[in-house]
């Protein structure tokens, strides 16, 4: 058995027919990925054409397409359901689909490719390309502008979380109180504090130049920066405050279309090699410039300048009142204009009126505080990315940077900027009921702790309830918004290729003898008829079945991670196959399960069988490395065999069970 890096079997064989190519990948990069491309493979050697085909899975890129295959292609298959770069297959026929239609319907596939349209590069001749569905796929406008902005949001993150840890790393070592503010005065911690701040300078920016970057290839890379940075600074408009994440989120789309526009006006041919070097980013950049600080900036100026005195005129209202008022502001943008009025109309009453800024101290950490407290509560809504940004976001919390949640708020904004806004309006209310005193311009426990505030119990309680009702009203609004699926799509940039020299072979396992499979599965872990007849009750029974191997440490544990994964989109494949899998704690190593199901138990899967044949795999929630997703693919291939299949079908015992399963490895 070949490893997954190598070509599935009939790919790379010359037939009399056509060289074809494909490349596979769905948005976890697992089972589907290898699926789509086994079941491509198959049917062009059956028709008698070659194919070479791309999988782009969470182990990385494999099988890699090279400059020579691709020059010698008469076709292009693209099954994937997120981005694939297009830039290289300039001047071939491309055909771009769903990767669920790899699986089903492969031989129509390599029959519309001899007449897919020839790809000209996104915009026509601009060299690049990663709209996935944008060549005779007929995508939705819906997708491109989510994964464009989780594109953007992939590549804030990192300044998020170094900017925002260096600045609390310094207020906490070398920070001290007065009217001011925190004031270092020590050399070393304020050049630590400055190179954070140009860390978090740098995420507006990026996060808009990302997005556009996303719709508009590299031409937009530098007007969606641009528009960012302008954005994000609003003394070049007149405004005391940036438009925040917000405007920049504004800045990358209309940079990314606006250069997509630019690319389909027809110019000279002696003009073209110099449009998205020059003409492109020039002339986007100069236009979003412009529009945003002469039409865009003016009304941000002047709802901060009218906010501000709306506000002053609230100083004799109800303080709970107030209180919300100024909650709901601090947490809506999270830095941008509605944000800094608030904190500048009680930085400016700092030394008359305390009480307000001590409403806005609760207020500024309960975004960032409750999202990281959301990523504890219910981590299998969130991402692996998604956690660690979590707990940075608690940490910068607890220093009051409200922008740790800005990540969490980018890429939902629907549900968390609600949830938020109802957390700071509570924190607000109760410390304005208690009589919370801040006597500096700054938020967060950390002022506490420096002794700046006055009421410290109860200003712990305002931020502890405004944490808890963010971080429960976040993962409300996910449970019934879509059950998390939507930070089931990581939003990271593309795997890294791997080069078809040196193809990565899955290491062998050094628990038993035999195939990679056998390493984890025995004829403990094998039931030839599975009594269930329902998913939730076929999970459980797996569970229970994979206890028999001594790594289960916790049964029910590993029955919710297992169903959490269900929630994130069915594991049922088709072909009457099901792969539940988790990674969690409940397992002190890797363990595979196989069992039989007589009548089929309904699993959701896209051609409508019943899963009979259902592995489960479980692996430890830390240190597993990447070993089961090797296996997984290298299972989901062999599954594509009906030889295979029936074999596994009409074994008897566990034992010939075990003898078919050393096939795969």
């Amino acid at each position: 058995m070949t490893s997954p890096a190598d070509p599935s079997e009939g790919a790379g064989v010359r037939g009399p027919g056509l060289r074809l190519l494909a490349v596979t990948a769905c948005p976890t990069g697992i089972a589907h990925t290898y699926m789509a491309a086994e079941k491509l493979a198959q049917a062009a050697q059956a028709l008698g054409h070659e194919m070479k085909v791309e999988t782009q899975g969470s182990i990385g890129a494999e099988n890699v397409l090279t400059d020579n295959d691709v020059s010698q292609a008469d076709g292009i298959i693209v099954a994937a359901d997120k981005d694939v770069d297009l830039g290289r297959f300039v001047g071939k026929r491309v055909l771009s689909v769903g990767v669920a239609e790899g699986i089903h319907h492969p031989e129509r596939l390599i029959e519309r490719v001899r007449s897919a349209p020839v790809y000209a590069g996104a915009g026509g001749g601009s060299g690049g390309g990663i709209l996935p569905t944008a060549v005779g796929g007929g995508g939705k406008e819906r997708g491109d502008v989510y994964k464009a902005l989780m594109n953007g949001v992939s590549y804030m993150i990192p300044f998020v979380v170094v900017g925002g840890l260096l600045i609390a790393v310094s207020l906490a070592l070398g920070g001290h109180t007065t009217s001011q503010g925190i004031v270092f005065d020590n050399s070393f911690w304020r050049s630590v504090n400055d190179i954070g701040t140009v860390g978090f300078t740098l995420m507006i920016p990026v996060l808009s130049g990302y997005i556009a970057y996303a719709i508009g290839d590299r031409p937009a890379l530098v007007p969606g920066m641009v528009g960012g940075w302008i954005a994000g600074h609003g003394e070049l408009y007149d405004s005391k405050a940036g438009a925040g994440f917000i405007g920049a989120i504004a800045t990358g789309f209309l940079a990314g279309y606006l250069v997509r526009w630019i690319k389909k006006v027809e110019v000279p041919k002696f003009v073209r090699p110099i449009m998205p070097v020059i003409v492109i980013p020039i002339v986007a950049t100069s236009a979003l410039g412009l529009f945003f600080i002469y039409v865009i900036g003016r009304p941000i100026s002047w709802v901060f300048e009218h906010l501000t005195s709306w506000l002053g005129g609230l100083t004799g209202a109800s303080a709970a009142l107030l209180g919300v008022l100024l909650g709901l502001m601090i947490a809506f943008d999270m830095g941008g204009p509605v944000n800094k009025t608030a904190f500048l109309f009680g930085a400016g009453l700092v030394s008359r009126n305390p009480e307000i800024m001590g409403m806005c101290a609760a207020a500024i950490p309960v975004p960032p505080l409750g999202q990281g407290l959301a990523t504890l509560l219910r981590r299998r809504m969130f991402t692996d990315q998604e956690r660690e940004t979590g707990l940075a976001a608690l940490f910068m919390g607890f220093f009051g940077i409200t922008e740790g949640a800005i990540p969490f708020a980018a890429a939902r904004p629907a549900r968390v900027i609600p949830a938020n806004m109802l957390g700071g309006a509570v924190a607000g209310a109760v410390a304005g009921l208690a009589a919370v005193k801040d006597s500096v311009p700054h938020g967060g426990p950390i002022v506490a702790l420096l002794g700046a505030v006055g009421g410290v119990p109860m200003f712990f309680v305002a931020i502890a309830i405004g944490m808890a009702v963010t971080a429960l009203t976040t993962v409300t609004l996910m449970s019934l918004g879509s059950g998390g699926r939507t930070a089931a799509v990581a939003p990271t940039a593309p795997p890294a290729p791997v080069s078809p020299a040196a193809p990565v072979t899955p290491a062998a396992p050094a628990v038993e003898e035999g195939s990679a499979l056998s390493g984890y599965l025995t004829e403990r872990t094998v039931r030839t008829r599975l009594a269930a007849t329902g998913k939730e009750a076929a999970i459980r029974e797996m569970a229970e079945l994979l206890a028999a191997s001594g790594k289960v440490t916790d049964v029910d544990g590993l029955v919710r991670a297992a169903l959490a994964r269900e929630e994130l989109g069915t594991t049922g494949l088709g072909e009457e196959i099901a792969v539940p899998h988790a990674k969690t704690a409940a397992v002190s190593g890797p363990v595979v399960g196989f069992a039989r199901s007589t009548e089929g138990v309904e699993w959701g899967a896209l051609d409508g069988t019943k899963a009979r044949l259902i592995f489960m795999i479980s692996v430890p929630e830390v240190g597993a490395g990447d070993e089961h997703l090797r296996l997984l693919a290298m299972l989901s291939r062999k599954l594509m065999d009906p030889g295979f299949r029936e074999r596994l079908l009409s074994a008897e015992e566990p034992g010939a069970v075990v003898e078919v399963l050393r096939e795969v490895g």
